[in-house]
């Protein structure tokens, strides 16, 4: 039989080194804290980032605000969390499109049940949950508007959101703002 090439031992050795490198971080666990997995628990202190109620493929989703490029914005969604600050990254404006989704933000018509967007209209309508192709937390925004407010209702949906577009029943308009918006529930998961 042959001897394994260099290069393979090489490879199996750093991935026993790395293993045991990351085995000493675990023991050093200072004594107030007890390990859990490779994550330590929170303390009393932690801050609560409040979940944000949405839609996503017909279903209501639970998701966070964490950053944004755009510092208006910021500003009206760590209002609409009752202080939890949201972030400015203004670089979050130059992702590459491919590495958006979409999350659609009423300006009007939110009457009737169900959540409200920061914007004052129906809570927001995502597309491409988790687990589908073109899944990112990363969101550009794009406006809603209801051309006819005496229609409007409640929409659950991308595909539903689509129909309102083609029949003219709904304007919208892209913007540059770029949002982190990370689902904590999704159509058949959650974290």
């Amino acid at each position: 039989m042959r001897p394994a090439p260099t290069w393979i031992g090489f490879a199996v050795f750093l991935l026993i080194a790395a293993s045991a490198a990351a085995t000493p971080a675990a023991a050093q666990t200072p004594p107030n804290m007890k390990p859990m997995g490779t994550m330590m628990p929170m303390s009393g202190d932690a801050p609560v980032v409040p979940p944000v109620t949405g839609y996503s493929e017909g279903e209501t989703v639970l998701f966070m605000h964490t950053e944004t490029s755009d510092p208006k914005i910021a500003q009206i969604l760590t209002d609409m969390m009752g202080g939890s600050p949201v972030l400015v990254v203004p670089s979050l404006a130059n992702a590459p499109k491919e590495m958006l989704g979409r999350v659609y933000v009423f300006t009007n018509g939110g009457a009737g049940e169900g959540p409200r967007g920061p914007l004052g209209g129906q809570g927001d309508i995502f597309d491409h949950p988790p687990g589908t192709p073109g899944y990112s937390p990363l969101r550009q925004v794009v406006l809603v508007t209801w051309n006819d407010v005496q229609s409007a209702r409640i929409m659950k949906s991308a595909a539903a959101l689509q129909s309102a577009i083609e029949s003219g029943a709904v304007s919208v308009e892209e913007t540059n703002i770029i949002v982190n918006m990370p689902f904590l529930t999704w159509p058949g998961g959650k974290r």
